[in-house]
């Protein structure tokens, strides 16, 4: 064997090919290691191995890739789905004389387990010595583990093969399509670094993919799940969001107005930016048309808005705003307004998150998701929903966003239920209930709670017509008015709608 100069600082990050799998990884691989990226077969792994390579090609390294399980015609058409040119790597197709159909090569006695193992690592050591890579991708153990016959041998040849590639500076990444019946963390041990690339299937919608890095020696990493996708140009990866990971944009004295001057009197002056509302009620009472109120008036003192809709089609909120007196076309046109139309059984709660912190990298103050009923389905149990919103949620004050989160009830009249409790993640909570009175369903509102200062404690009554959003004065005469039946007690005075004198 040659002598192999080890260029210094064998603890440096080499680039994953993903800058997000980078800040996962904080920085990326670790220079001159193994690292094992393992899943079941179709979860990513040689795709996210050629992103590996076509780094170091871009930075001028050496790269190769070595294939027991799949032909170079298999590899190149992977590479050409995602528009990749992988000539300059040295693709090294491993096929074993005793798997070859070539007649020159063709065996005239049945080997031993040992003999072709050897026979097999020796092809491999020869192509290295070759070509002299300093990025390699090894797939796969499996075969080798079929080779090996005995988990000791595989592990010892596992052992030695991690040995010969860091005596030559070569930063490597073994791929492992975990296809043996008893899951083994051997090669966990063995490896400098594990990643574990997952993929489920929904009951209905697209199957989720997610990966989590189980270990990285020296580093620290981010831990847990973090979403992802395959899509033309590699693995798209959303690293889960950690409000404690961003920092902090500091205070800033900025309240929204609704530009009603009722509403901003039930509400202490308007609602401060860096906090959450949610608007709670049945499905009707008004409460997306109140989060666009606050929405529209942002937008004509130069705020940027989000809004991200799993309930309805851009073409119908559009037309609907029209009808309101609400028209952001034109913000629309100008980038200050963007809508987003969110399928829950396509896209991932890790995706929109990344979707989210990326508008609010770019400069965006106002978010509306509306509605969490829609962003519940996408989670796949109640409590992760919890712990992703509470995340979410802070992150959004933490960058002084003024986030307005909308939750449907069931029911119309009398007791109503949530799917899910998110008042406690709330600074500020608005509640629309319908009411019968005079023989007409009416609309009232209310404000539950406010963290950042007072509100009244008033019910004021909230009525929609072609010219926007009304909201009258305090609903004075009337008890029980919440439970849907209210009862006359004094005089009071409902408003009247400006669409039924006009007729």
């Amino acid at each position: 064997m040659s002598d192999i100069s080890i260029p210094a600082g064998g603890g440096g990050a080499v680039s994953s090919g993903s800058p997000a799998l980078d800040r996962i990884l904080d920085g990326g691989y670790a220079f001159n290691r193994v690292h094992l990226l393992e899943g079941e077969p179709g979860s990513g792994k040689t795709t996210l191995g050629i992103q590996f390579l076509l780094a170091g090609v871009a930075e001028g390294d050496r790269c190769m890739y070595i294939t027991l399980s799949e032909s170079r015609e298999e590899l190149l058409q992977v590479a050409g789905t995602h528009g990749w040119d992988v000539s300059a790597i040295e693709i090294f197709e491993l096929v074993p004389p005793e798997l070859s159909l070539d007649p020159e090569r063709e065996q005239s006695i049945v080997y031993s387990s040992d003999l072709e193992l050897g026979e097999t690592v020796r092809m491999v050591m020869a192509e290295v010595e070759r070509v002299k890579p300093t990025r390699l991708v090894f797939d796969s153990l499996s075969e080798i583990r079929m080779l090996a016959q005995g988990g000791l041998r595989f592990r010892r040849q596992v052992l030695a093969m991690k040995h010969y590639f860091a005596r030559r500076g070569c930063t490597v990444v073994f791929l492992d399509d975990l296809t043996q019946t008893i899951e083994d963390f051997s090669l966990h041990s063995l490896a400098h670094g594990v990643i574990r690339l997952e993929q489920t299937a929904q009951p209905y919608g697209a199957e989720r993919r997610r990966l989590r890095v189980y270990k990285m020696r020296a580093r620290g990493f981010r831990g847990g799940f973090h979403d992802f996708v395959i899509r033309p140009g590699g693995l798209d990866i959303f690293p889960r969001l950690s409000a404690a990971a961003h920092p902090d944009a500091g205070y800033r004295d900025r309240v929204a107005s609704s530009g009603i001057a009722e509403l901003d009197l039930l509400v202490g002056g308007g609602l401060d930016y860096g906090t959450s509302t949610l608007f709670m009620g049945p499905s009707g009472a008004g409460k997306t048309t109140m989060a666009m109120q606050y929405v529209f008036e942002g937008l004509k003192h130069g705020e940027k808005a989000l809004f991200v809709s799993f309930d309805e089609t851009e073409r119908v909120f559009l037309r609907r705003g029209v009808g309101l007196n609400m028209d952001v076309q034109q913000a629309t046109a100008e980038g200050r307004f963007v809508f987003e139309q969110v399928d829950p059984a396509e896209m991932s709660p890790g995706e929109l998150a990344q979707l989210i912190r990326s508008h609010v990298e770019s400069g965006t103050t106002m978010v509306v998701l509306d509605s969490l009923s829609g962003y519940q389905h996408a989670m796949p149990e109640e409590r992760y929903m919890l712990l992703q919103m509470h995340e979410l949620v802070t992150y959004l004050n933490q960058q002084g966003v003024l986030a307005l989160l909308v939750l449907t009830q069931a029911g119309l009249i009398g007791a109503m239920q949530s799917p899910v409790d998110l008042t406690y993640l709330s600074d500020n909570v608005l509640l629309v209930r319908f009411f019968e009175a005079e023989g007409e369903i009416r609309r009232v509102m209310s404000v539950m709670k406010k963290r950042t200062g007072h509100h009244e404690k008033a019910l004021r009554e909230l009525m929609i017509d072609s010219e926007g959003l009304r909201v009258g004065p305090k609903l004075n005469g009337f008890s029980g008015v919440l439970t849907g039946v209210p009862q006359l007690v004094a005089a009071g005075k409902l408003m009247t709608n400006r669409d039924d004198a006009e007729a």
